[in-house]
């Protein structure tokens, strides 16, 4: 839809907008968790959705991790510290903001890693099922590296990739098709996709579903038990604020876990892993989803980043999202001059993630821009301005600031 000229050059517009998000911000449910986030008060941070603000709860606990867990307790705090249990224990942290029951969530390696192991392991579950399945359908839009590990994931399976809208996968399913690789929402334009619908039409045509979380854990209601997803990945950066190169988790559901083999079969997913034998056995449940050592630091700072999660529905974080993105294109329709910016990001609740997506000619100018003015967003190629909306530190007054801004910036490029 293209954005509309109501009244950019008048300032009662202005103080209109600015008045309801006042009220707005009275109201909110949410306005408390702010406090538990470091943030500049001088700026608005809309990236969220590429790395979350720091929990206040965050450096004490490091600093404890590394002064006293590591220096002091030293090998000790594997036991003594819960060291050896976090990817686990975190993951059960996890598991009520995706929808999945205890025993399923595992916290471990990068996003990328993660997907190699739900995929192979989808296609060796199907494959074990039917040895006709040799064909794994991929978003078309997916960001770039779940297209590029889907491609190593059929070289080695002895599979192919056909990539398809996530809208035209009902029709593309077949005898074939083994696994389906999806995102939950489009990183470029927000639009949240029907991971019920199309999972239900996965199984139906006899696959399994393995879906990307990576930008609605932590935003929106998942329901990975609900849905019957087979497997999920997501990472821990982005809307729960675990911080840079955060550990990602894998999702494997219940009934699979006996079946499920992972292609990267380390020690730390061994059933008996100080037994040091020679051939591989996997540990029972989704904890065959560790391969190697741990990364404690970057795993105990998500723990702590986590407690911002004490105490807050889901439901109400969603509700506030799509509150948040609805004012703000509000706002933009209110103060942008019309033809200047177009917005991708669908209108529809049912469709939209937790992020405004515009399209603007000369997009990387403005970020750069909007950015030294105070407003932190961010530039995918080859137009788009992207904005990242996080309920839990966000404030009407923020975006209401943030649109004001924009507009303000676009007469200067």
């Amino acid at each position: 839809m293209s954005v509309t000229e109501t009244g950019s050059a008048h300032p009662e517009a202005y103080a209109h907008l600015a008045a309801e998000a006042a009220k707005l911000d009275a109201e909110d449910v949410l306005r408390e968790k702010r406090e538990e986030f470091v943030l500049d008060e001088d700026s608005v941070y809309l990236d969220g959705n590429s790395l979350g603000a720091l929990p206040k709860a965050v450096p004490g606990r490091i600093a404890d991790v590394i002064g006293r867990e590591w220096g002091e307790l030293r090998i000790r705090s594997w036991t003594e510290s819960g060291w050896w249990t976090a990817p686990e224990r975190i993951g059960e942290r996890i598991a009520p903001l995706v929808g999945a029951a205890p025993g399923q969530v595992v916290v471990a390696d990068s996003t990328s890693v993660n997907v190699f192991k739900a995929v192979v392991g989808a296609v060796r579950i199907a494959r074990g099922r039917d040895e006709a399945r040799d064909e794994i359908l991929v978003d078309a839009a997916t960001f770039p590296t779940d297209g590029y590990i889907a491609e190593s994931a059929a070289r080695l399976t002895g599979c192919t990739v056909r990539p398809v809208q996530p809208g035209e996968v009902p029709a593309a399913l077949g005898p074939r098709t083994a696994a389906v690789l999806l995102n939950h929402v489009d990183y470029r334009t927000g639009r949240l996709h029907d991971l019920p619908g199309l999972t239900a039409a996965v199984h139906e045509a006899g696959a399994l579903a393995v879906w990307d979380l990576c930008h609605s854990a932590g935003a929106l209601p998942v329901g990975l038990d609900a849905h019957g997803v087979d497997l999920a990945v997501g990472c821990t950066y982005k809307f729960l604020n675990g911080g840079p190169g955060a550990p990602a988790f894998l999702y494997v559901r219940a009934e699979h876990q006996g079946a499920f083999d992972s292609p990267l079969p380390g020690w730390n997913g061994h059933v008996e892993p100080f037994g040091m034998e020679s051939g591989f056995r996997p540990a029972d449940g989704a904890l065959r989803g560790r391969v190697g050592t741990p990364d404690i630091l970057s795993l105990l700072a998500l723990e702590a980043a986590l407690g911002v999660w004490d105490g807050v529905e889901l439901d109400a974080v969603r509700a506030k999202s799509l509150a948040l993105t609805d004012f703000f294109l509000r706002c933009v329709e209110a103060y942008v001059p019309e033809g200047r910016v177009e917005v991708v990001t669908p209108a529809g609740h049912a469709e939209r993630g937790s992020q405004v997506a515009l399209r603007c000619a000369d997009a990387a100018a403005v970020m750069e821009r909007l950015i030294a003015a105070g407003v932190v967003g961010d530039f995918r190629s080859p137009d788009i301005l992207r904005f990242g909306f996080t309920p839990l530190y966000l404030g009407f007054a923020d975006v209401e600031r943030a649109a004001r801004l924009l507009a303000e910036t676009l007469d200067t490029v």
